[in-house]
Parts: C-alpha cells; sequence; structure tokens
C-alpha cells in the first residue's frame, strides 16, 4: 500500500486476521494484543492515506466466544482522531431462525457449531464502517428490499415513490452451499462474495469505484468487483497458495456467485 498513491482508492473492503489463534498458512495468528493493535493501526494508517476523502472503509471483524472483547478493541483503536470515525455498525447475520406469520420457525445459513457448557453458538461478525469525516453520503437504498406492505410506499414521504426501503444495518448473507470446504474454501476465515457486493452498492459508486482489499484470501473481494464490473480493483495476499485459489476462482467463476442454503456443518470444536 506504501507505493499506492494518496487518495487513490474510492472504497476499502476487507478483513484482517483476527488474532485468535486461527491456522493461517504464511502469517503467525498469535500476537500479543498490545501487538496486534499496533499492526492494525499501522495499516490502517496506510488505508487512510490512500482512500479519497469521500471513500469507505467496511471493515469485517469477528470475535470468538471465549474473546468476545477483540472487535470492539480493535474498533477503538482505529477510532482515533488520525486514523477514521465510525460512521456505521452492520452486523453480517451467518445463520438466523424466523418465526413465519403462520407460526412455523424456519432456519437458514450457516454457523459453526461449538460444543461448550458456556458460550451460545457465534452466528454473526461485525462489518464496521469506517470514513474519514463521518459525512459521507451513502446510496441506503441500492442495497435495499422491498415493502412488505405497499401501503407504505405512498405512506412515508421519503420514499419518493419507489418500492425500495433502506435495508438497515443487519445483513443476512449466507455462505453459498459446498461439498468440500479444503477444495472449495480452502481458507479459514473468508467472507461470501455478496458481503462485499453490498458494500458496494450501498457505497453508490457503481462501476466507477475503485476497490481495494488488503487481505485478499481466496479472492471474494475479486469475484465482488467481477460481478459489479467496477472500475478497478487492487488486492494483495502474501500467502501463494491463497491467491493461487483466487485466480483460480476467477477464471472458474460464474456470472453471479449468489450464496444459497447451509454449509455442510463442519466438526464440532470444544470451547
Amino acid at each position: 500500500m506504501r507505493e499506492m498513491p494518496e487518495a487513490s482508492q474510492d472504497l476499502v473492503v476487507t478483513s484482517p486476521p483476527y488474532n485468535l489463534g486461527i491456522d493461517y498458512g504464511k502469517y503467525d495468528d498469535k500476537r500479543s494484543d498490545t501487538d496486534y493493535l499496533a499492526w492494525c493501526a499501522d495499516w490502517a494508517a496506510e488505508i487512510r492515506r490512500v482512500l479519497a476523502d469521500d471513500g469507505s472503509f467496511f471493515l469485517n471483524v469477528g470475535g470468538s466466544p471465549s474473546s468476545p472483547l477483540l472487535p470492539h478493541q480493535l474498533l477503538l483503536a482505529l477510532c482515533t482522531p488520525d486514523l477514521f470515525v465510525l460512521q456505521n455498525t452492520f452486523h453480517w447475520i451467518k445463520s438466523i431462525t424466523v418465526e413465519t406469520r403462520a407460526g412455523e420457525q424456519i432456519s437458514a445459513g450457516h454457523f459453526k457449531p461449538i460444543n461448550s457448557k458456556r458460550y451460545v453458538n457465534d452466528c454473526h461478525e461485525y462489518v464496521f464502517h469506517f470514513t474519514k469525516s463521518g459525512t459521507v453520503p451513502l446510496d441506503r437504498r441500492a442495497a435495499g428490499v422491498s415493502y412488505v406492505y405497499k401501503c407504505n410506499i405512498k405512506r412515508w414521504k421519503h420514499t419518493e415513490g419507489s418500492d425500495l426501503r433502506c435495508r438497515g444495518n443487519t445483513w443476512f448473507i449466507p455462505y453459498k452451499t459446498i461439498k468440500s470446504r479444503d477444495k472449495q474454501r480452502p481458507h479459514p476465515a473468508s467472507f461470501p462474495p455478496a458481503l462485499v457486493e453490498q458494500c458496494i452498492s450501498i457505497h453508490g459508486k457503481g462501476p466507477d469505484t475503485n476497490l481495494l482489499d488488503p487481505f485478499l484470501g481466496i479472492g471474494s473481494s475479486a469475484l465482488a468487483a467481477k460481478h459489479l464490473d467496477i472500475a478497478s480493483f487492487t488486492g494483495f495476499e502474501i500467502d501463494e497458495d491463497y491467491l493461487a485459489v483466487a485466480q483460480s476462482r476467477l477464471a472458474e467463476d460464474t456470472p453471479k456467485d449468489t450464496p444459497q442454503g447451509e454449509l455442510s456443518p463442519n466438526p464440532d470444536t470444544k470451547d
């Protein structure tokens, strides 16, 4: 990033290592908390430098049941006068159970079950939306949803006659169903391309977007850029194996890689 021009990127969407001891390929995910937060502030400063004044930085980060404060510690480390302002907080819902009007309970999505007497299954992560000023306009309805009750279209002036409302800050985005994690998603902490597509849409610059992902992994951001035909995408990855998977996914990608259904269950993990 230090070689990139200042203010050259409209949008940054990324997810760094979480410092939870995850088994990545070329990165040791076991720093001290102090060292980890200092390192994050270092790369975040470079993101701020390359980000346009009206740009957005969406940071996906999750904790763990036994380390729940990590996302908030990182948030505080990046919300300083010389870095960023937190403009929005989104909740990426991976799995949810809802009750229909008929009283039927429906479960959809993916989660990694845990075997614990202390903790419940963790079915969500955060997406923090940072900007330089906290005043960046968004296209709130670009990632919106239709009204259930169509009478609200005329009832509320802010609809401007459109059957599309702001989705809000809870995003249910499941992983695409796969049969083999090792072959189809060989990365321990990837996000679906649809998560990045949501960020691209709500930022509101469409195909003119210059998108950056400093932690490319297996290329979900690159796939999202391809799906939405954006102008420019840049990604960085230190692991050659992950980069090869990213390139392969781009080459084999269908026109729309829409996530659906549930991931085949992973083995239970001990807390």
